[in-house]
């Protein structure tokens, strides 16, 4: 085809968001991940409630999660959306209130664009303004406008603006919500905000302490200290140390926003630590074992923050405020306004605190000695596994991966597999872009009572760290989204238990931070000469058998069974995933003592006493 004047192609706002979600939201996806597509919408409507908030207007937001419907409802008591100018502040790029600084001074929305991603990505959106005795309310599809109430009075005392949406299944698929993601953004709203109240589904979510109740209601394990909470300006901090943890880790928030990759906040955060911690010790410790097992809650606000992408996941500011228009800035830069509040308040605390200090001394100490003893073997194991990585028949690669600026960071994905049968099937189907395949040889080592230094003597489980380059922290993971892929048998989960340990082990924040999934594959395969159904439990294939007369029925026993033209229906776009998810209350090390310890007849008792027996009646069909 020609290159000519009929090849250049004009796109309305809503249009070219239809065409390329990516660039504002960053993946579509089904629901299965925390970072999907229909949060991101979620989180879009609710960062404009925020920003009322925090300029002085209204003190509660509803949410309502229709989970059957698929409807999400958000309703903050602001000022309301000039009803003037609604309809353009809801579906025309560029245009809002938050290019004015005067009006939010430190919002987490400030490029016009998420509102509108929302109504442009959503078979339905409503939006009504409540504002001065009189509300308009319009009606959009697929960023389309439908209806327009024009502007009427009414009766409703509050401002505010109710937002609802239902992400468009043209675009996200066969989608769900999953309830435990809404919820721990709305609490991280309530940890962020003091002061603030949200009714989630008609259940109040209210946090007095802000980020220490963050951090306290998120700790797997015992702080070795109490909680040391700063409190300065435009900066808050919440951290301890704990046991068992191979890195520092961090829930760090700008403006509100979750940055779960960090930024210049957090960098600045980790060096100023450690260069107080040093000074006050008078010590010439690594700032590694200064940091390993800290886990802090961390939050900046300033003015028009910087992210390196429109989900907003990594500050790029290295100033408090922007540039003026000469391109000069003599706003603090954030690493020095970091290091002075922690050199104020830390340094005070451990001098008044001397038990802390102790505590905090004694946990380096260890770090330390724990790094030199295993230092000698690391080295080793680290070159054996960069030696075995060269020529690793287990591990099949993919061209994309998550620690690089790729388009597709975000879809790039590794299964880990149970031997060479079913590794083969999925190897043969996958995006070889975005999807890597690592094969274990059977049952991996049960790694509940063992150190590091049996990791890095095992050869397989060294092989998987390196694979994903998580040794030292997260920053370097190579894939968004480990999939453990087993047999939907006894020997299937018992591996899935085992992978599951090694990580909550030894890499925890892998977990914490959701990028571990398990991933369902069909049990049974029912088709005729018209039609095939998959079916991933008893009742689908019920009805699966009930709408296709004459059916075959085929029980999948295992991954290596399912030939590779079938099993890329599996993990493609209609992949399902089942996220491996933490709750705030669940007591890790409690469930990995017993059932992953050395309590073998404990265990037995308990599996005796909670045996249940199905008794699988076969279906015969004429």
């Amino acid at each position: 085809m020609g290159y000519d004047d009929d090849s250049i192609v004009h796109l309305e706002d809503m249009e070219h968001i239809r065409l390329r979600p990516g660039m504002y939201i960053g993946k579509l996806g089904d629901g299965s991940s925390h970072d999907d597509g229909i949060y991101v919408l979620i989180k879009e409507v609710i960062d404009n409630a925020i920003d009322e908030f925090t300029s002085g207007y209204g003190k509660k937001i509803e949410v309502r999660l229709n989970f059957a419907e698929r409807r999400v409802s958000i309703r903050d008591y602001g000022r309301g959306i000039p009803l003037g100018k609604m309809i353009d502040a809801v579906s025309k790029l560029n245009t809002g209130a938050k290019y004015d600084s005067k009006v939010f001074q430190k919002s987490v929305g400030l490029n016009g664009v998420g509102t509108k991603a929302v109504n442009a990505l959503s078979s339905y959106f409503k939006v009504q303004s409540f504002r001065e005795g009189k509300t308009r309310t319009a009606e959009f599809a697929e960023g389309r406008l439908v209806a327009d109430s024009g502007m009427l009075p009414t009766d409703v005392a509050d401002s505010g603006t109710l937002v609802e949406f239902m992400p468009d299944a043209k675009l996200f698929g066969n989608y769900h919500f999953i309830g435990e993601y809404v919820e721990r953004r709305v609490w991280n709203y309530c940890y962020l905000n003091r002061g603030l109240t949200i009714y989630y589904n008609d259940k109040r979510y209210y946090s007095k302490n802000g980020l220490l109740d963050l951090l306290e209601n998120n700790m797997d394990s015992e702080p070795l200290y109490p909680v040391i909470h700063i409190k300065d300006d435009d900066f808050e901090a919440a951290f301890t140390h704990v046991n068992g943890q191979s890195s520092d880790y961090y829930y760090s928030f700008v403006n509100g926003q979750h940055t779960t990759e960090g930024g210049t906040h957090q960098s600045a955060f980790r060096e100023g630590y450690a260069k107080v911690v040093r000074e006050f010790m008078k010590k010439d410790y690594a700032p590694d074992d200064i940091r390993q097992g800290l886990v802090c809650a961390l939050c900046l606000r300033i003015q028009e923050p910087v992210f390196e992408a429109q989900t907003k996941t990594k500050l790029g500011s290295t100033h408090l405020a922007p540039n003026k228009a000469d391109g000069t800035n003599d706003s603090p830069y954030i690493k020095t306004y970091v290091l002075d509040i922690l050199k104020r308040h830390l340094d005070n605390y451990l001098h008044m605190h001397a038990d802390t200090a102790d505590a905090l001394q004694q946990k380096i100490l260890r770090n330390e000695k724990e790094r030199k003893d295993i230092a000698g073997i690391k080295k080793v194991a680290r070159e054996a596994g960069k030696k075995a990585s060269l020529n690793n028949r287990k591990l099949r690669d993919c061209h994309v991966h998550y620690n690089t600026g790729h388009a597709r960071r975000l879809e790039s994905t590794i299964f880990i597999t149970e031997g060479d049968s079913a590794s083969g099937s999925i190897t043969k189907s996958r995006d070889v872009d975005t999807q890597a395949v690592f094969s274990l040889r059977g049952k991996p080592k049960n790694t509940y009572s063992i150190g590091k230094v049996d990791v890095y003597k095992n050869e397989e489980l060294n092989l998987l760290h390196n694979a994903l380059d998580i040794d030292d922290g997260l920053e370097n993971l190579r894939y968004n989204n480990v999939v453990i892929a087993t047999d939907a048998d006894v020997d299937g989960m018992h591996i899935r238990l085992l992978l599951l340990t090694f990580f909550l082990r030894f890499y925890p924040d892998l977990v914490r931070t959701g990028h571990v999934y398990i991933l369902q594959t069909p049990l049974f395969r029912v088709r005729n000469k018209q039609k095939t159904h998959y079916c991933y439990t008893d009742d689908e294939r019920i009805r699966a058998i009930e709408a296709t007369p004459g059916a075959e029925i085929t029980r999948f026993k295992g991954l290596g069974e399912i030939s590779p033209d079938e099993f890329k229906n599996f993990i493609g776009k209609d992949m399902r995933l089942d996220p491996v998810l933490l709750h705030k209350d669940f007591d890790t090390q409690g469930v990995l003592s017993f059932y992953m310890g050395e309590n073998t007849l404990e265990r037995r008792e308990f599996i005796m006493a909670n045996l249940r027996i199905e008794n699988d009646e076969s279906i015969v069909v004429a």
